[in-house]
């Protein structure tokens, strides 16, 4: 089934759902990533198309344009982003251009081909001033220039095309691991424990860390509704860093040699909200598939990968 660029025009200025999934061409960029390698999985295969750095870099608008009109395709899922999120002081211009101006750039073409965008956000936007969990309407207050780039993708997409899900999410670890950091928190801890490395971990910031794993098919079954606009997506519950070091070497059965610190003491160059837990308010109004406790996330995620013991 097909249809025209200007009836899915239409369908972004309101809810109307996508009958025909299966049958659409998807763009998926940054498939190699952590998110992505996990929504790869998932996807419908036919008319599926994978996008990687350096192949296909966001950064260049002609490529982006080029590519796009030549695939003419109906859903493009965008998981590029600058994540390094302390060398963004020093710099920022990177994370502007992949965190910003590379989302500009692709809503402008999405609106024009009708395609619908979905593109994702961080917690870092607000400034953890508060003592609950930040819902979709709350206002952002960005800390850092990571959070400020993120940000500012965000408000070219939601000005310049309204067929979009804009997707803010807390602490992503996966399978495949950042391809910015070439690893996740979890292995991080786990190789630093084996090299028989105590680590320092920061104890005064409130996250909720998300299993990739959990959420890419929440996030596909999400952009079947049509119900386009901005969503928080994370697993449940929260936590500090220490304490979800802590839970590692927990569900792993190993005593966990941990050193709490302050952020003060810690002296990351980016200054962190010490308090951005999301509440996935839209997505549960929805009435969609729930996250998992974030424990119970990490419990299959050390299966996954094979850090459980038999058993266990």
């Amino acid at each position: 089934m097909q249809e025209g660029s200007s009836q899915r025009i239409e369908r972004a200025r309101g809810y109307h759902p996508w009958p025909f999934f299966y049958d659409m061409k998807i763009i998926l960029i940054g498939a190699d990533g952590q998110l992505g390698s996990d929504l790869m999985k998932i996807l419908p295969p036919s008319g599926l198309t994978p996008l990687i750095y350096p192949d296909f870099d966001v950064t260049k608008p002609d490529v982006v344009r080029n590519t796009l009109l030549r695939l003419r395709p109906e859903v493009v899922i965008n998981t590029s982003a600058f994540n390094r999120v302390d060398d963004c002081e020093a710099d920022p211009w990177p994370s502007f251009q992949v965190n910003a101006l590379a989302v500009r750039d692709l809503a402008l073409v999405c609106r024009e081909l009708g395609a619908v965008l979905v593109h994702f956000s961080t917690d870092y936007v607000f400034d953890g001033a508060g003592d609950k969990p930040y819902a979709e309407e709350d206002p952002p207050n960005p800390l850092n220039t990571y959070a400020l780039s993120k940000l500012a993708g965000e408000y070219f997409l939601k000005n310049l095309w309204p067929g979009h899900f804009l997707i803010r999410t807390c602490g992503l670890y996966g399978e495949a691991g950042s391809r910015e950091k070439g690893t996740n928190f979890v292995e991080s801890m786990i190789a630093l424990e084996k090299k028989g490395i105590i680590p320092r971990v920061v104890s005064d910031q409130r996250v909720t860390p998300t299993a990739t794993a959990e959420l890419a098919p929440r996030v596909w079954t999400l952009v079947q509704t049509g119900r386009y606009g901005l969503y928080h997506m994370t697993n449940e519950g929260e936590c500090s860093w220490f304490e979800f070091a802590g839970a590692i070497f927990e569900l792993l059965g190993r005593p966990a040699r941990l050193v709490p610190v302050s952020s003060d003491a810690y002296g990351a160059a980016a200054k962190r909200p010490p308090y951005s837990v999301l509440e996935n308010r839209r997505y549960k109004a929805l009435g969609l598939p729930p996250f998992s406790h974030w424990k119970d996330a990490l419990r299959a995620y050390l299966g996954q990968k094979g850090h459980l013991g038999t058993g266990t």
